[in-house]
C-alpha cells in the first residue's frame, strides 16, 4: 500500500511504470497501475475561445463608445447615471471570458476525469475510464496554431453521457495517453465491448 502522498504524480509520467524493475525503489513490489497518475489540472484555456473573446471585447468597447456618442449627439435625455452604468455593464461583458474559464476546471487522470464547475456554487462529476465508450479529438486550425483543443468522451455514464474537455493545452499527449488508458482499464476490469451485428 502507498504512502497517502505517493500516490498522484504531476503531469504524464516520461516513462516505466510502476511495475518496471527499479521504478519502485529496490526490493520492492508494486502492483501495476496502482499510482493515479495526473495527466492534466487546470483550467480551459482563454486562447481556445479568440471568437469569444473578441466578440465580449467588442460588446465591451461599444458599450463604453455609448457615453462618448451621447456626449458628442448632446442628447437631451442621456444622465450621467446612464454614462456608470455603460462603463459597469461594458467591464462586466469583457471579463465575461474569463469568468467562464474561471468556472470550469478538469483533473484527468488515468482512472477517472473529475469535471468541476460553478461561479458561487461549484458542482464536481466524475467519470470513471473504464465506462468510456469512445473518445476522440477536436482541433480547429485556430486551435493548431494556439495549441489547444477538445477531448469529447461519450460514455455510459447516467451524469455524463457526453463530456468535452474543451480548450485543453497540449492536448494531443492527452488524448493518446487517455485513449491507452481506456483501453487498460477496461482489460483490467475484463470489460468488453460487444458490437450488435
Amino acid at each position: 500500500m502507498t504512502q497517502p502522498n505517493d500516490n498522484i504524480r504531476p503531469l504524464i509520467p516520461t516513462g516505466g511504470d510502476a511495475s518496471t524493475p527499479g521504478a519502485a525503489g529496490v526490493g520492492m513490489h508494486r502492483s501495476p497501475g496502482d499510482d493515479e497518475i495526473v495527466y492534466y489540472e487546470g483550467r480551459p484555456t482563454l486562447r481556445a475561445d479568440q471568437a469569444k473573446v473578441a466578440f465580449w471585447l467588442l460588446v465591451g468597447l461599444a458599450l463604453l463608445a455609448l457615453p462618448v456618442i451621447a456626449w458628442l449627439m448632446e442628447w437631451p435625455q442621456w444622465r450621467w447615471w446612464m454614462t456608470l452604468a455603460c462603463i459597469v455593464i461594458a467591464v462586466v461583458v469583457m471579463i465575461v471570458p474569463w469568468i467562464i474559464t474561471r468556472a470550469t476546471r478538469y483533473r484527468i487522470t488515468n482512472y477517472r476525469i473529475d469535471f468541476e464547475r460553478g461561479v458561487l456554487t461549484k458542482r464536481i462529476d466524475t467519470l470513471e475510464l473504464w465506462h468510456v465508450d469512445d473518445i476522440s479529438f477536436a482541433q480547429g486550425l485556430v486551435d493548431r496554431m494556439m495549441n489547444v483543443g477538445s477531448i469529447i468522451i461519450v460514455s455510459d455514464d447516467r451524469t455524463s453521457p457526453r463530456l468535452e474537455l474543451h480548450g485543453i493545452p497540449e492536448p494531443r499527449k492527452i488524448f493518446d495517453a487517455l485513449k491507452q488508458r481506456v483501453i487498460a482499464v477496461k482489460r483490467q476490469r475484463g470489460v468488453v465491448k460487444m458490437d450488435a451485428l
